[in-house]
């Protein structure tokens, strides 16, 4: 029997950061995940404080059809969450082949990969689960998050077995980005300096609040890992 995936929220967009930058993109977002990153931008999908009414139930024949139905041929496909590793994703990605769409996950890399997925972007989290070996392995991209300097060191220490033409971004932790943090900020650019292989990140759909524009997004004010003190 085939899945039914649990979808926090759907949406047409463009992605806002890394390598495909700027690209049209169809984003899943599943409910989910045991990480609780203390500043996390989707806590909507975890905070008990912030679950939603509910959550819909889909088929991997049922996302495929909205994802024909709501974007053109030629946007990809970005399942994220949430943590969708978790779930077994080989049906959807077979049903979004299917539609000649590329698949890219967002995942912290807890438990291995299932599915012929055509991207896969790590964001580790050394201070909680860290990836499994055969997702650094299998990584196109790595996204750090840096909210304190101390975390890029704690997040290139999780990616041993990384191959060598993995792109690793430094991204600031969206309130330290939006507050302009110079401490963080500062420790990216000596970080990208003293190393070509990093790349500085940011979040860019952020400023164009492009997810907001889709019908589909969840438009509620869910606090940086449900903390209001972090804002929003």
């Amino acid at each position: 029997m085939s899945p039914r995936y649990p979808v926090h929220e759907r949406f047409y967009t463009w992605q806002g950061e890394g390598v495909h930058l700027g690209r049209a993109a169809y984003f899943i977002r599943l409910y989910g995940c045991p990480q609780a990153c203390p500043w996390c931008d989707s806590a909507g999908t975890w905070h008990r404080d912030y679950r939603p009414d509910g959550v819909k139930l889909m088929a991997a024949q049922e996302l495929a059809d909205v994802v024909a139905g709501e974007s053109p041929e030629g946007a990809f496909v970005v399942i994220t969450g949430g943590e969708p590793i978790l779930f077994d994703l080989a049906p959807l990605v077979d049903a979004l082949h299917g539609l000649n769409r590329r698949v890219h996950i967002e995942t912290s890399g807890i438990a291995p990969l299932r599915g012929g997925l055509d991207w896969v972007t790590l964001s580790p989290k050394p201070f909680g689960q860290w990836p499994e070996a055969s997702v650094v392995a299998r990584a196109n991209e790595v996204k750090i998050i840096v909210h304190d300097v101390e975390d890029i060191q704690a997040g290139l220490d999780t990616l041993a077995g990384l191959r060598d033409d993995a792109v690793i971004w430094l991204h600031p932790e969206w309130s330290k980005a939006r507050d302009r943090d110079t401490a963080v900020l500062n420790a990216i650019t000596q970080a990208v300096k003293g190393n070509p292989r990093l790349r500085a990140g940011y979040q860019m759909h952020k400023l164009y609040r492009a997810d907001d524009l889709d019908a589909h997004s969840d438009k509620r004010p869910v606090p940086l890992g449900g903390n209001v003190e972090l804002g929003y």
